[in-house]
């Protein structure tokens, strides 16, 4: 008798703060347009949080496979899948008018029986705002009228034992965009967004609608306790200021001073100790915390893996207390990749 499992994965794409840069800012600085919060950390009602203007769009996958003999001999996808757009708001003074976004039709590969006996779903979903993003582009037309399309291709692989495990191998540059579980749990995020790049590159034959989609650079999710010193260190009184890295830039060097707590606000950064590479970290991350603590010397170098923008706080606008918390259970140093 065959046995049935079920599993979702879903992506969530959003705007940060940080995320956009250049003239379109002011866009967003003056109310034109917004920003968005974060996601929550674990999803519990999709349809609520697209009713809130939460998100840009979902992606959702929902997968079934077939189980005989410890293996999955059929596999598909189920009738919840698919795009959940969201909306973008325009506000000029106290008017304010909501565009639905224009949903592009759900790419699916067939399903791909692994040697281990599992199986792997891989679906596309994006779309486009309704809105026109007048702007010149450096290939033909040369210039581009309706907005660049946004997209995740998530994928999700199930395994005879019931287990499941998403993934992100691909997805636009521009916005971010947040990886969740089965249980709803937020699990990946895509580690850099890239405005200028998606703007310029992100139509036509340069989507998976068209001959290539662009790879996604994902990493692991931080701690509870990152979120929370992250967010106090962003809304307090003392602002920190903000630095930019180019690939291949040092932020910190193992065994130099320092005393400054660093938030990573986009991009990835490599963490090495005596030249060894123990982990790579994205956005979210705090770094730098036991120098702080344990005697202004830094115990590891940082290098950015791709250009980086990280806020970065001095030791006196710290709570030591929460980062005393965050160092007891988050010593990347100690434990190799």
């Amino acid at each position: 008798m065959n046995t049935r499992i079920e599993a979702t994965a879903t992506t969530l794409s959003w705007i940060p703060s940080e995320a956009v840069t250049g003239l379109t800012k002011a866009a967003f600085e003056t109310g034109f347009t917004h920003y968005d919060p974060p996601p929550p950390d674990v999803v519990e009602d999709l349809g609520g949080l697209r009713a809130a203007d939460r998100f840009r769009y979902a992606n959702v996958l929902a997968g079934w496979a077939e189980v005989a003999d410890g293996r999955i001999v059929r596999a598909g996808y189920g009738a919840a899948a698919g795009v959940e757009m969201g909306s973008t708001t325009v506000r000029i003074g106290r008017l304010g008018a909501t565009f639905a976004a224009v949903a592009l039709p759900v790419l699916r590969r067939d399903p791909e029986y692994l040697a281990d006996g599992s199986v792997r779903l891989t679906q596309t979903c994006g779309g486009r705002t309704a809105l026109p993003a007048p702007r010149a582009v450096p290939h033909p037309p040369f210039v581009q009228l309706r907005s660049p399309l946004v997209w995740t291709t998530l994928t999700l692989t199930l395994h005879p034992d019931g287990r499941s495990e998403p993934g992100l191998p691909g997805a636009s540059a521009f916005p971010r965009h947040w990886v969740y579980d089965d249980a709803g749990a937020l699990v990946r995020k895509s580690g850099l967004t890239d405005y200028s790049a998606w703007a310029a590159h992100s139509f036509g034959s340069r989507t998976p609608w068209g001959d290539e989609d662009s790879p996604a650079l994902s990493v692991e999710v931080e701690s509870a306790a990152e979120r929370v010193l992250s967010r106090l260190l962003m809304t307090g009184a003392g602002k920190p200021r903000i630095r930019t890295l180019a690939d291949g830039d040092l932020l910190t060097l193992q065994g130099a001073p320092g005393d400054e707590l660093y938030l990573l606000l986009d991009g990835v950064l490599r963490v090495e100790v005596d030249g060894q590479r123990l982990a790579e970290v994205g956005p979210g991350a705090v770094l730098g915390e036991r120098a702080v603590l344990e005697g202004g010397r830094r115990t590891s170098t940082l290098v950015a893996v791709t250009p980086v923008r990280v806020a970065v706080a001095p030791s006196a606008a710290i709570d030591r207390e929460r980062l005393a918390e965050l160092a007891g259970s988050h010593r990347r140093e100690d434990v190799p990749a």
